[in-house]
């Protein structure tokens, strides 16, 4: 069965993005960022929220996965601008459900926190993978963006680069 992944860059104090969706602060280059473009061929689904989606959209970025199927949830947008990137009005529970149970490599959620939290709600993410930028926010995009069942963690696996980046791969135990 495929697994969900939360794989998602926050800053130190919890936060994946500024409140208007901008993510600036985030280091862009170095070896975290390198691992992080080779461990995208570990799935072949990409799910975002619409603020997600709309935050590469306002850099022109109609698909920003292409080598992925892409699902965007919103209930608000009512055409997708790109052909392979479908859009999602119903339950996103049931659409994930389906899709783990198909053929094919991992499902990689990444982000935004609203879906996040509806999808842990539901038991439905498998592994949370954050890379902990080394510096602090203050305020923003929390990883979830409401109240979550309090959840055990096991730590699967870690590494600290050099630009003290921290990557932290944990599994859901519900």
């Amino acid at each position: 069965m495929r697994k969900l992944k939360y794989y998602v860059a926050c800053s130190l104090d919890g936060f994946i993005a500024h409140q208007d969706g901008s993510f600036d602060g985030f280091l862009m280059e170095g070896e975290a960022v390198t691992d992080y473009i080779e461990s995208l061929k570990n799935f072949d689904v990409v799910l975002m929220g619409r603020k997600t989606y709309e935050t590469g959209l306002k850099e022109g970025k109609t698909n920003p996965y292409p080598m992925m199927k892409s699902y965007v949830f919103s209930q608000t947008m009512k055409e997708s601008p790109d052909e392979k990137v479908e859009l999602v009005s119903e339950n996103a529970g049931k659409l994930v459900r389906r899709l783990k149970q198909e053929t094919g490599r991992d499902i990689y959620l990444c982000g935004g926190g609203n879906l996040a939290t509806t999808l842990f709600a539901e038991n439905l993410i498998d592994e949370i993978i954050l890379k902990i930028n080394p510096f602090l926010m203050g305020s923003g995009i929390p990883l979830f963006a409401d109240v979550i069942p309090q959840t055990a963690l096991e730590l699967t696996n870690s590494r600290i680069y050099d630009s003290g980046i921290v990557w932290l791969n944990y599994e859901a135990k519900h």
